[in-house]
């Protein structure tokens, strides 16, 4: 389903208003909520990128507090229990406000067996018997990857779909596949059990986005984090 323009319209004169009348309920149902961010963001980029600098916003910021959303399609729920978003995307709707985190590139991430012993993979053309591990909001990742490297026509054994980065990181430590993901999260992993295959220079077309509505800056919450995300260049 997707809004018609009159209903674009529409969305976009009534979405200030709402989002005004959330924030002030907010307000004056929970004391500390002008300080309470309500954030989205998925697994494996809190984990290893997030996580690890929160006590830094914590020191700056005491009376910040953030409750963790992990759930899927956050830009669609930006406003309804969702303040901010950290998306892995393509692009974002015109519609929200977008600040992009990162630009990275695409590395085929698999179990060091893999990589070692008479049937080693070294060449892309072995992929043919492997299962590809592809993160559904990454789902062009593979094709974006042997469209680069010059071969269009590679096709894998087969393709499993993850929602989860950290399960995909195992699948590939057990060699179940080789998951197709950003060079970060090859090197936060500090996994010694995955290698990295092939060195193709090849740019990913998803990056990280903080993303919310617009009005939802002016909430001191959402401004706060906002600004220390960008100089904190996590």
């Amino acid at each position: 389903l997707s809004l018609t323009e009159a209903g674009r319209g529409l969305h976009e004169q009534l979405s200030p208003i709402l989002d005004e009348l959330r924030i002030a309920i907010e307000q004056v149902g929970s004391p500390d909520a002008s300080l309470r961010l309500h954030l989205n963001v998925l697994p494996l980029f809190a984990q290893q990128r997030l996580f690890p600098r929160l006590p830094e916003l914590r020191r700056l910021y005491p009376g910040l507090h953030i409750d963790i959303d992990t759930m899927s399609h956050a830009e669609a729920r930006l406003g309804d229990g969702i303040d901010a978003a950290i998306a892995l995307a393509r692009s974002i709707d015109p519609l929200l406000y977008a600040a992009r985190l990162d630009q990275d590139k695409v590395f085929p991430i698999a179990s060091r067996t893999l990589a070692d012993g008479d049937r080693a993979i070294t060449v892309p053309e072995q992929m043919q018997r492997m299962t590809v591990l592809l993160h559904r909001e990454m789902p062009e990742t593979f094709a974006e990857w042997k469209k680069a490297i010059g071969m269009p026509y590679l096709e894998p054994a087969g393709i499993d779909y993850f929602d989860s980065g950290p399960l995909m990181l195992e699948a590939a430590a057990q060699g179940i596949g080789v998951a197709f993901m950003h060079g970060h999260h090859f090197d936060d992993a500090h996994d010694p059990r995955l290698v990295r295959l092939f060195d193709f220079d090849v740019d990913s077309p998803y990056s990280y986005w903080f993303v919310c509505r617009p009005r939802a800056l002016r909430q001191p919450a959402v401004k706060l984090f906002h600004d220390w995300l960008l100089a904190a260049k996590i």
